[in-house]
């Protein structure tokens, strides 16, 4: 465990680096985006690796050979592919930590690739928002070798406990969650730009706050528009794996799928710099929901779409 590989060096894998080196942990890492020489997100990988005293993998299989612990922290979509790049480095008896938000089916399908590699797979279900917890983040271990790596992840920093030996049951108390959590911030996106058109954000906050007292939706709007401006692109990626989950267990996805549009409406939005150009100042950091909501407001009547 005192060499670790992080395959996705995004907002997770960059946390997860400079947690594990302030233990003195070895750290190598791959990300797709380290694979094209002048590629902004690939640059600002590069920079950080260097800073903090990670060693880039000149592919996945070559970040992971030699590691005890693999922590796969990619976008949703690219689940599968990511285990299935790493197969030829896995060392035999190497745990594999999937912390993807992926549809139980599809842990089911990475771990059977893991597995048959002579490699131990393990489920991760991350059940908040990293950023504010780093490494001490909420995270559930599933599947048949959970147990074993509950002790040496709590060892390293992370906040990780048993949650089921059986594969998906903790992916499932994960998906099942994002419906309402990535759900209620597509709810109230929509919600309150919709009610700034019409100004009546005011009495419709004063009636949540009545309705939810226990909630300060204003803070609570603000940092949903903050996040789903940031990140919208992954979070569609995991509410359509949630989709996928609720359609595993015989019902149709229809929140889940709606939630998933919204949030990926948002990414294309922010793509286009509709909420400022990303990395600068002022790029969905407003302290008021309200910029935000305008800005949105603006840009799908100017596409003549919302």
């Amino acid at each position: 465990m005192q060499r670790v590989a992080l395959i996705g060096y995004g907002e997770v894998g960059k946390i997860l680096a400079e947690d594990l080196r302030a233990a003195g942990v070895q750290v190598r890492a791959w990300d797709l985006a380290l694979a094209t020489v002048g590629e902004p997100h690939g640059d600002a990988m590069r920079a950080h690796a260097d800073a903090h005293g990670v060693v880039p993998g000149r592919d996945a299989a070559d970040a992971v050979a030699g590691a005890g612990l693999v922590v796969s922290a990619v976008t949703a979509s690219r689940t599968l592919d990511a285990a299935r790049a790493c197969l030829a480095g896995l060392q035999a008896g190497a745990f594999f930590l999937d912390l993807n938000s992926a549809s139980p089916g599809t842990k089911r399908e990475a771990a059977a690739a893991v597995d048959g590699a002579g490699a131990r797979y393990v489920e991760g279900a991350v059940m908040t928002s990293v950023p504010p917890h780093r490494i001490k983040v909420p995270l559930l271990l599933g599947g048949p070798h959970a147990r074993a790596l509950e002790a040496p992840l709590q060892a390293l920093g992370f906040a990780a406990r048993f949650h089921d030996e059986r594969l998906g049951v903790a992916s499932a108390t994960k998906m099942c969650r994002s419906v309402v959590i990535k759900g209620l911030e597509a709810l109230v996106v929509e919600s309150l730009a919709a009610a700034r058109e019409y100004g009546v954000e005011d009495a419709v906050l004063a009636s949540l706050e009545e309705t939810f007292p226990g909630i300060d939706w204003q803070a609570q709007a603000s940092y949903f528009f903050q996040r789903v401006i940031e990140h919208g692109r992954r979070r569609s990626e995991e509410m359509r794996e949630v989709a996928r989950t609720v359609a595993e267990a015989g019902l149709e996805p229809w929140t889940a799928e709606a939630a998933a549009r919204r949030q990926a409406r948002m990414a294309e939005l922010a793509d286009a710099g509709a909420f400022g150009e990303r990395g600068q100042p002022g790029f969905a950091r407003s302290p008021d929901w309200r910029t935000e909501a305008d800005r949105l407001r603006a840009a799908c009547t100017s596409r003549g779409t919302r």
